[in-house]
């Protein structure tokens, strides 16, 4: 009872911070949705379908907010991650399932990220995709072995203005607003193969399971790297500040997301689908695809978006999965803990990120992996997404801090509409 006193004393004291402050696994989440990966997708829905696509970056954004929120919150109640909170739950089959899923989708992606970056640099500085790949690899597995978390994060968080280039890159060329708007508002939707294909791969790229992850993680980080800090379940006395900034930093995080996203998605409409180069596959190709339509300035600007991108959703991605295995076992984790006391944490980091070097060198086909690590995460999704909001609603986990009604909504209407998408892209290919 004094320890709670303590921190409601606390709670009452501490200044409220300005709204920028609030700022942290939201928005370093939401950027890493942004990754060269999401990029191939959005551009090649912007190429192949032009402006009619735009609708569905609109139509994820509350759905987004919605279960990311619901993540963060599992994390910040209870002081640990989805994994963890998963193994206490759910039988031991379902958890390795879920992680087993995660692990293969996450490393996929990483290779396909590599790769994309690795053909992005070698196109604007030239030199070998091999050496580059291995490089961006080798950078981020330093990066988060050997820097703690304090200071991490203020890495990923300058990683994140990498995204601005996309502002820019829109504003270079000339976009028809009221075509745009009209697309948006009246979109012409088929439901041949290909479009709903693209279709669910934007959802699996703007709803994915390794952000429900990192955004869980990185609330208990938050707890863990500042003393005055519990679980809620723990200091309830906190519950209103961090759960208000929780839902401040989401719903920022996930709009600077989306907003990135429909402008990579709006330059390709404009530049390459307007001009009939509907068939791209990879960012790289729509980077260069954009050198003789926009200009240098636009090409080097997206091709370097690809570049800092990549070095913020990689960490990300391995993160992620490191998280979720060393949940799983019940091994220490954390980006704060020193090499020696966070081995098996560390290693299934570095294992990931090499691997996924590995794949974004070898001969497996880097248009596919980028094409279906979306669908793959989308896929995967559903059962993981079902799980948290089922979480989110017991209280022997969340105790009084279980979800609002609004946020059950949301959840589970992102969790129904990635079902029925999934089912829909099924269906779609027989």
């Amino acid at each position: 009872m004094q320890h709670i006193s303590m921190q409601k004393t606390k709670a009452k004291t501490r200044p409220a911070l300005p709204w920028y402050k609030k700022l942290g696994p939201g928005l370093i989440t939401g950027a890493a949705d942004d990754d060269p990966s999401g990029i191939a997708t959005y551009s090649q829905g912007g190429a192949q379908f032009g402006y009619n696509m735009l609708w569905t970056l609109l139509f994820t954004y509350p759905l987004m907010v919605g279960i990311q929120i619901v993540s963060a919150r599992i994390g910040r109640v209870t002081g640990k991650g989805l994994a963890s909170n998963i193994r206490d739950t759910f039988s031991p089959w379902l958890l390795y399932a879920i992680v087993g899923m995660l692990l293969v989708a996450n490393t996929i992606n990483i290779g396909a990220d590599i790769a994309a970056m690795a053909d992005a640099m070698r196109l604007i500085a030239g030199g070998s995709h091999g050496i580059y790949a291995v490089l961006f690899g080798a950078i981020s597995v330093l990066l988060q072995v050997f820097i703690p978390y304090n200071r991490y994060v203020h890495v990923l968080k300058w990683l994140t203005l990498a995204l601005l280039a996309y502002v820019v890159v829109v504003f270079s060329v000339h976009v028809p607003w009221f075509d745009v708007l009209r697309s948006v508002v009246a979109p012409h939707i088929t439901f041949n193969r290909e479009y709903v294909t693209t279709a669910v791969a934007i959802l699996g790229t703007t709803i994915s399971p390794y952000l429900f992850f990192w955004q869980a993680s990185q609330e208990v980080e938050e707890v863990n790297a500042d003393p005055d800090a519990r679980s809620l379940r723990e200091a309830p006395a906190q519950a209103r500040a961090h759960l208000n900034r929780i839902k401040i930093d989401t719903y920022i995080g996930m709009g600077i997301s989306n907003l990135i996203a429909f402008f990579i998605m709006l330059t390709t409409a404009t530049t390459l689908f307007r001009n009939g180069l509907t068939d791209i596959q990879t960012s790289a190709q729509a980077a260069e695809a954009l050198r003789p339509i926009a200009g240098e300035f636009a090409f080097i600007l997206f091709g370097a978006g690809i570049v800092g991108t990549g070095m913020l959703a990689i960490p990300v991605l391995a993160g992620s999965a490191a998280y979720a295995v060393a949940g799983a076992f019940g091994w220490s984790k954390g980006l704060d803990l020193r090499l020696a006391m966070g081995k098996r944490f560390y290693a299934i980091i570095a294992a990931s990120t090499l691997i996924g070097a590995a794949v974004g060198i070898s001969d497996i086909d880097p248009i596919k992996a980028l094409y279906w690590a979306a669908v793959i995460n989308g896929v995967i999704s559903v059962p993981i997404m079902a799980v948290m909001m089922v979480m989110a609603q017991r209280r022997e986990i969340m105790g009084p801090f279980v979800v609002t009604k609004r946020l059950k909504y949301l959840g589970w209407a992102a969790t129904l509409a990635m079902t029925v998408a999934v089912l829909v892209m099924f269906v779609s290919m027989l």
